[in-house]
């Protein structure tokens, strides 16, 4: 099961499209940096990471 859920993360994120794509930028940007916003994350991937860190706050959308 994915973790966190599309649910959760919809609710942060409206659009699918968006969440991959803020998604995937930030994971390319945690190889380069490793400078994570959370303490203690599940996942061991940078994607899971950054997913992770949109449900809990820490990244948003540039507008």
């Amino acid at each position: 099961m994915l973790e966190p859920s599309i649910d959760k993360l919809q609710e942060k994120i409206k659009s699918k499209y968006t969440l991959v794509t803020l998604s995937s930028r930030r994971a390319r940007q945690l190889t380069v940096t490793k400078d994570l916003q959370i303490e203690n994350p599940k996942s061991y991937k940078n994607v899971g990471k950054a997913l992770e860190e949109i449900e809990a706050g820490k990244l948003h959308l540039a507008k």
